[in-house]
């Protein structure tokens, strides 16, 4: 430790200049991450803010909500076979909405949920929709930038529809567009505008997306899909997967990551190598004095450790310093645990890059060292 410190101090610029380019692979390494999991976020929010665990979906729908319809009957079996307070309908249309006295049009999800079951969200400003009024709608906060208020009229532009703004909720989005939550009651007058003139039929025979399900344990789900033939049951995650776009988005920003901590590690590689290279001499004399090559190797080691960290924490207080400036419409979300793993992955990579440098310590032959320096 006394040789590796002792060097960094002598060094000053050299070092220096290595740990502004960690600094900045760290950074761009955090917020990139930081990135793709607030788009994640954003792309499934409202699903993944959902107690329900297991979602019943219509067979070949490919796990996606709005290709999957399910009527009344199949969500009274559902009832049955998991209890009844643990099967609750979800309805999912994604729509263009109007905002009253406004040309602005507005790319939403439609949620139908049960306003007093455990799919409907809590309400963060006004009040919450019930199901005996008719007209009203929850909606993202996210609207309020589209000029959306407490009381302010939208318009559905396929169906007509208008509905009154009941209250706000947080959060709350899908497949990156805001949610608006409504009842039973608005979806069936919903389903019966965009049915006419089979209107009739489907108010008698509502047609939902899904079947959210919790506490079941896996008996329970057998017996669903034994009750309910030409369904699947599948799990949030795989529900979450399935949005438009998910899967594609994150695996190109994953990638991105991953060839981020790469190029870190081989970056700091050359550089500790170069280093390594132009102290042959030194290390093939502190050799010759009896210094052992663990001890030589421990101090390489442990520069490339300060060096990581000492960029992290650099490059976390700048994070968070972005953070704090982003725009809303940005979103980024960088928790304690995505951190935590970031860092301590970022860390590995800075080490293992340094075992060039440990190899070439290693091979270092004291005489030929003391012999090219006496030359």
């Amino acid at each position: 430790m006394y040789l590796a410190i002792r060097e960094m101090r002598f060094a000053k610029g050299r070092y220096a200049l290595i740990a502004t380019i960690m600094v900045l692979v760290a950074f761009l390494v955090l917020f990139v991450t930081g990135l793709a999991q607030g788009l994640a976020y954003d792309n499934a929010a409202s699903v993944k803010n959902m107690t329900a665990t297991h979602f019943v979906l219509e067979q070949n729908s490919n796990h996606r909500f709005t290709r999957s319809q399910l009527n009344q009957n199949q969500l009274e079996q559902a009832r049955l076979a998991v209890g009844e307070g643990n099967a609750e309908p979800l309805g999912v249309k994604m729509t263009t909405v109007i905002p009253a006295g406004d040309t602005k049009k507005v790319d939403v999800t439609l949620f139908m949920v049960n306003p007093n079951g455990w799919l409907s969200p809590t309400v963060s400003e006004g009040s919450s929709i019930s199901e005996q009024q008719v007209g009203q709608v929850m909606v993202d906060r996210k609207l309020s930038e589209s000029g959306v208020q407490l009381g302010s009229i939208i318009e559905d532009q396929a169906s007509g529809m208008q509905w009154k703004v009941s209250g706000f909720v947080e959060n709350e989005s899908f497949s990156h567009s805001p949610v608006v939550f409504l009842n039973k009651q608005d979806w069936l007058n919903l389903q019966t505008k965009s049915t006419a003139p089979q209107g009739a039929e489907s108010a008698e025979n509502p047609v939902y997306n899904a079947i959210a399900l919790k506490n079941t344990s896996s008996d329970q789900i057998e017996n669903v899909v034994k009750v309910l033939p030409g369904t699947e049951v599948i799990t949030k995650s795989e529900a979450i997967s399935a949005i438009p776009g998910y899967k594609e988005e994150q695996g190109s920003l994953v990638m991105m990551i991953a060839f981020l901590f790469v190029i870190s590690a081989f970056v700091l590689a050359v550089f500790f190598y170069v280093i390594t290279i132009q102290k042959t001499s030194q290390f093939g004399i502190l050799k010759a004095i009896g210094t052992g090559t663990a001890y030589l190797a421990k101090s390489v080691a442990l520069q490339v450790l300060v060096l990581s960290v000492g960029s992290l924490l650099i490059s976390v207080l700048l994070v968070q310093a972005f953070e704090s400036i982003l725009p809303a419409t940005m979103p980024f979300q960088l928790g304690f645990s995505t951190l935590a793993l970031t860092c301590i992955s970022f860390v590995v990579m800075s080490l293992a890059g340094s075992l060039f440098s440990v190899w070439k310590v290693a091979k270092i032959d004291a005489l030929d060292a003391i012999g090219r320096t006496a030359a």
